[in-house]
């Protein structure tokens, strides 16, 4: 999209669209950054955005990166890109001082990353991953390790991957294969990982491999896997890239979407051994993984967002040019004045304000360290908004008619690049079960119930506006409601060991949906305030209270039908037997 123009980048936006930046900030304690700083940041990013990565998206696509002699080629103009992205200290921005970062809130960094995110996915999934291997080296590091790898890391100067999927251990980690031997001060790591985001390129003099190996004598399962740190450059005396190291990335796969972002087969140890460094302790490898892979989780319920935003904003452009209908006077008028047409635009300009909200709001809690939370959260923000984010792609393409079956109007991308959302860094199946057992089930539904309780005290106040909002006040309740008796069941029906599984996905899909509701609620009522102050653009805010309306009155009924399968249990679903599928 040549013409992109993401809307992170008006000021007003920013005011009102973040679901109050202010005060956002302010509940996490906060202050020191406002919203005109945040608009100036993200203007910033957004010409960033528009003026190199959006034009590089349908570029990355069409030509893909390709694997040589010196390793992964990435697509023309990427390097040069990531070379403005590094310059323009963006890779730094929450990052903690004491390694060269900004150490800004992580709910600002999330709306910057929305819009890389939303410019160029497969761009930006490079960036994504070094800050989750910053995330996991930050916490889990020893201070040598720290001091030798993250500034460069901080600084973008370095990228980072995460090494976890072999050919016969993908979700099942226990099964992992990849060995690491004890050699003096490092380990000598052989085996293969697929699967490799941005394994390899030539964009960065070097690349760290953060990658999951067995010690000999360790543990079976998930118990005896620890993590380690393999640079594809070994460090010299003065810590710079120095000898090769025996890593190497020997394929590429040809995917569905995200083109331009190479997914590699790595192979470790091909020639004796590849050097890697412990972090932290042996056999606790998937622990510290795991500080990546939830930064990476909500990461990825961000790029759900974006390319739904990506997807709506093409559609709406198309909507308003494709000349279709005919007055009785024989003049002709756009697409967007069908019905129809506004049906599918309102779902996915109302449905990624929603998922917007849910992103940003999760970020925050980061930065207020609300940890119980954030574990709350997360698989919802990264179930829920990928499959949303299938159906608003979708609605994308629908909203062209045959030509979003086209390649060259570039609607079809979107729809192919989200695709991969759902599975990666845990499927939506994993991201349900994990709702429904360690953040519900293994505390008796108390941190659910924390969050539902703050729902009622909101939805309670969305009642009193009244007028146009009594039936999306009457959706919030009803959803809450729902939302309580899906809290209930479950708690009830954990006799039966397959109810969990069996009504997991549903029971996050509910929750996606009521948190989209009730954030929604909120995002009005605040909107209604500034109207009723004379602040803020008032053009905006009545576009607010239209999405917000839109929304419960049109999405949350879903909340219902999603209880009814929850209710449903177990029964049909494992009724018969392996052979008569």
């Amino acid at each position: 999209m040549s013409d992109y123009k993401h809307p992170l980048t008006d000021a007003e936006f920013v005011l009102n669209e973040l679901v109050q930046f202010d005060q956002l900030c302010a509940d996490a304690g906060l202050e020191d950054i406002n919203s005109e700083l945040a608009s100036v940041i993200l203007t910033e990013a957004g010409k960033l955005g528009s003026g190199m990565l959006a034009p590089l998206n349908r570029t990355g696509d069409l030509n893909h990166p390709v694997l040589g002699d010196s390793g992964v080629q990435q697509t023309e103009g990427f390097a040069e890109a990531y070379k403005e992205y590094v310059e323009g200290g963006w890779a730094t921005l929450t990052a903690a001082e004491e390694f060269g970062g900004q150490n800004l809130p992580n709910v600002l960094g999330t709306a910057v990353n929305e819009v890389w995110q939303t410019a160029n996915l497969a761009f930006a999934l490079c960036p994504l991953l070094s800050q989750g291997a910053i995330e996991s080296i930050s916490h889990h590091g020893s201070d040598d390790l720290k001091q030798h790898y993250l500034p460069k890391l901080v600084s973008g100067e370095w990228t980072g991957t995460m090494n976890l999927t072999e050919s016969d251990a993908g979700t099942d980690l226990a099964a992992v294969k990849t060995k690491a031997v004890p050699n003096g001060d490092h380990y000598l790591i052989t085996g293969q990982k697929i699967f490799i985001t941005w394994g390899d390129h030539q964009m960065t003099d070097n690349i760290l491999h953060l990658v999951l190996a067995r010690l000999p004598d360790a543990p079976a399962g998930v118990k005896g896997i620890s993590l380690f740190i393999v640079p594809k450059f070994l460090l010299d005396e003065n810590g710079n890239p120095g000898q090769r190291n025996d890593a190497y990335a020997v394929s590429l796969e040809h995917k569905l979407g995200i083109h331009g972002s190479p997914t590699c087969v790595m192979s470790f140890g091909d020639n004796g051994g590849a050097v890697g460094y412990l972090v932290g302790e042996e056999n606790k490898g998937l622990a510290y993984m795991f500080t990546m892979m939830n930064h990476a989780r909500q990461g990825v319920g961000l790029q759900g967002l974006a390319v739904s935003e990506a997807a709506y904003q093409h559609a709406l452009q198309y909507a308003k040019d494709r000349i279709q209908g005919t007055n009785k006077d024989g003049s002709r008028y756009p697409i967007i004045r069908f019905p129809d047409v506004r049906r599918m635009l309102m779902t996915m300009k109302a449905g990624t304000e929603a998922m917007r909200a849910l992103c940003l709001v999760a970020a925050a809690e980061a930065d207020r360290g609300n940890a119980a939370r954030i574990e709350l959260l997360t698989p919802i923000v990264k179930g829920w908004v990928t499959e949303f984010a299938q159906e608003l792609t979708y609605l994308g393409v629908q909203i062209h008619g045959g030509m979003g079956f086209i390649e060259e109007t570039g609607a079809a991308q979107f729809y192919r690049d989200a695709r991969i959302l759902t599975i990666y860094e845990g499927t939506t199946g994993i991201q349900a079960l994990d709702l429904v057992g360690r953040k519900t089930l293994v505390n008796g539904g108390e941190s659910l119930q924390a969050l539902l309780d703050e729902m009622a005290a909101d939805i309670a106040q969305f009642e009193s506006l009244g007028g146009q909002f009594t039936l999306a006040a009457q959706q919030c309740r009803r959803s809450l409601d729902n939302g309580i008796a899906a809290r209930q069941w479950l708690l009830d029906s954990a006799v039966d060991k397959n109810a969990p599984g069996s009504a997991s996905v549903n029971f996050m899909m509910l929750f996606g949906f009521l948190c989209g509701g009730w954030l929604m609620a909120k995002s009005a009522m605040r909107a209604q305030a500034k109207l009723d102050a004379g602040e803020g653009n008032p053009e905006f805010l009545q576009a607010k209270l239209a999405t917000a309306r839109f929304f419960c009155e049109h999405m949350l009924p879903r909340t219902q039908s999603c209880l009814a399968s929850v209710m449903a249990g177990s029964d049909s679903i494992m009724q018969l037997d392996e052979e008569q599928f």
